[in-house]
């Protein structure tokens, strides 16, 4: 793609954006779904998520007085409703704040944890791994949800409302329906097989005994109910009272039918877990880039960690001026070092000895971003380096291979008038995560302790991400919130993916804050990702490209993934107007809205 290819790119996504100040909320509608528009601009507040109706339901509540805590949880009680494959009550997240009066950014780490029984064997049996698809579907994956306590913390440290009050369009829409699109059948297709064996899951999701059909409406009354009592008897309901009694009750025998022949096996959840859980409060990451702040979320996160240390290896390349071919091999350079250092130093911080601060240092980024060369391609696996003691373009040490980590989550950006802005990812990890469903609660149970390594990568390289007794399993989550010297927002943005997701984000702001594409467009753009491995995953549109060739000139190895990642993003604009960007294609397009478009 040369440099007149990306102006016209610049001049489309102008026109699209003088288009979409008509982009705001329309009024809520019961059982139909707002349409779809990926950028948006005006006044009032912004909301930016994979799904309109969510996108509407913050929206409206930014419209009613709330601020943007109160939006980005109602906009993801929402995407528990229409995007109940990747998040919702039986998930976890990771959500950072930025607090406009203050200017000071904050965040929650409310990963789900590992049962207080877990040990690093949770996932062997007979002295081997057990086989990854074994693991997914049952029990044994679930961990003590987080999402639940990640609203109420959210809402109580920073919020204008009450959970009730938030709740209530996702209430709504789970009552009344929304309309089943192309994406939501095709990821209940790719999810039938396991969805036949758990019968609440069936009815729920396979109604009368098929695939949803696109256009369709598609109710979920458990699911309404379920937010009634958490509105009614708040989050406590899930870790002291019935719902969460359900929880363990489905966790600790899994509901199969009996006709299946499927035998899933059960997990170790306790009313201990649940009672005991907290989303913890702590410092975000922080990293400077080309003047600017960029601030994510710390362990047990990586996101935050990785993507800083690849913007700093880049720091020392002039971005903007290089060719496309040279952007993209430096970006995929810095991506497998940050990634070898991820796998060998990451892990949750209440177990392990995570050195953040150094693995953010600009010394250390510098020693490793010294193996870069312009004509030449770093191995894979790569060996990590010492961020406690920084040695210039050292190669030492033993590599180990990046363990695998499902690609699906969900992401929402919001921002409102007071200038406040969230930037939130919560995940129930696999599409359809466990593929259980708590009977007569409508939403499924999250898979996220297969995040954790089964086993060490390498036994020879200590492995910080094997299971532990209340652990939460490392994560590539990494919501971002970049400030200018002034400590006031420029961008905002985050994204679905698993491992890919530290890829998309890094990309996306080195496309938007480097090479200058609109946020739509940098959101938009074909994507690769090199996660440590012998080759780089590229989406069609490079993969079928003259750039794929001569990348491979120089060295690089490639495969083809049809999609990578699902961004949404947030810019501040001068006189207190927002951007709102979503996906164009992806996922078949995200949802971009603002409060009010016209002139205040």
């Amino acid at each position: 793609m040369d440099r007149p290819e990306r102006r016209k790119l610049a001049a489309l996504a102008v026109t699209a954006a003088l288009v979409s100040v008509g982009a705001a909320a329309p009024p809520a509608a019961t059982g139909s779904t707002p349409a779809k528009v990926p950028v948006a601009v005006g006044y009032g507040g912004a909301v930016a998520s994979v799904d309109a109706d969510a996108t509407a339901a913050g929206i409206e509540v930014l419209r009613h007085g709330g601020n943007a805590v109160d939006a980005a949880v109602a906009t993801a009680a929402a995407l528990g409703v229409t995007e109940p494959y990747s998040s919702g009550v039986g998930g976890g997240g990771y959500f950072v704040y930025y607090d406009a009066k203050s200017r000071t950014v904050h965040t929650i780490d409310g990963r789900e944890t590992a049962p207080l029984s877990a040990d690093q064997n949770l996932f062997v049996e007979n002295g081997k791994p057990l086989p990854f698809t074994d693991a997914v579907t049952s029990g044994l994956s679930v961990g003590t949800p987080g999402t639940p306590a990640t609203w109420q913390t959210a809402l109580e440290q920073w919020g204008s409302k009450k959970l009730a009050a938030v709740l209530k369009p996702a209430e709504r829409i789970a009552r009344h329906g929304f309309t089943v699109d192309d994406t939501f059948r095709s990821q209940t297709a790719a999810n039938e097989t396991r969805f036949r064996y758990f019968p609440a899951t069936a009815r729920l999701f396979l109604p009368n005994g098929r695939l949803p059909v696109v256009g369709s409406t598609f109710k979920n009354p458990d699911l309404a109910r379920t937010y009634e009592e958490l509105a009614r008897e708040g989050v406590g309901s899930v870790y002291h009272g019935d719902l969460g009694r359900d929880i363990v009750k489905t966790v600790n025998k899994p509901p199969v039918d009996p006709g299946s022949g499927y035998d899933a096996r059960p997990g170790k959840l306790s009313a201990k877990d649940l009672a005991v859980y907290g989303a913890k409060l702590q410092k975000p990451t922080q990293t400077s880039y080309r003047g600017l702040k960029v601030y994510s979320i710390a362990p047990s996160s990586s996101g935050g960690t990785t993507v800083g240390e690849a913007l700093n290896i880049l720091e020392r390349t002039d971005l903007s001026k290089a060719s496309e071919v040279q952007y993209l091999h430096h970006f995929i350079e810095a991506s497998r070092i940050a990634f070898a250092d991820r796998g060998r130093w990451v892990g949750d911080p209440s177990y392990e000895n995570v050195p953040t601060q150094q693995l953010l240092s600009q010394r250390y980024a510098d020693s490793r971003a010294c193996l870069i060369k312009d004509n030449a391609v770093l191995t894979s696996p790569l060996a990590p380096g010492d961020p406690r003691h920084p040695a210039p373009c050292a190669k030492g040490g033993t590599a180990a291979p990046t363990t695998y980590e499902g690609q699906n989550t969900t992401h929402l950006t919001v921002a409102d008038k007071w200038g406040n802005v969230v930037s939130y990812t919560l995940t129930i990890e696999q599409t359809g995560g466990s593929a259980i469903t708590v009977p007569g609660r409508g939403f499924l149970l999250n898979n996220e302790l297969t995040d954790f390594s089964f086993a060490p990568a390498n036994p020879a390289v200590h492995d910080p991400n094997l299971p532990g007794p209340g652990k939460r399993p490392r994560s590539s989550i990494a919501p971002t919130i970049v400030l200018d010297r002034q400590d006031r927002p420029v961008v905002a943005l985050g994204s679905p993916g698993g491992a890919t997701i530290i890829t998309t984000v890094l990309q996306t702001l080195t496309e938007f804050l480097d090479r200058h594409l609109p946020l739509v467009d940098a959101i938009a753009a074909p994507r690769a990702s090199q996660r440590n491995a012998a080759q780089t995953e590229l989406e069609p549109a490079l993969y079928n490209s003259d750039m794929r060739r001569q990348l491979e000139a120089i060295g690089h190895s490639f495969s083809l993934n049809p999609e990578i990642g699902a961004a949404t993003g947030i810019q501040s604009l001068p006189g207190g107007k927002w951007l709102a960007a979503a996906e164009k294609v992806r996922r078949g397009g995200g949802s971009a809205m603002v409060v009010d478009p016209a002139a205040p």
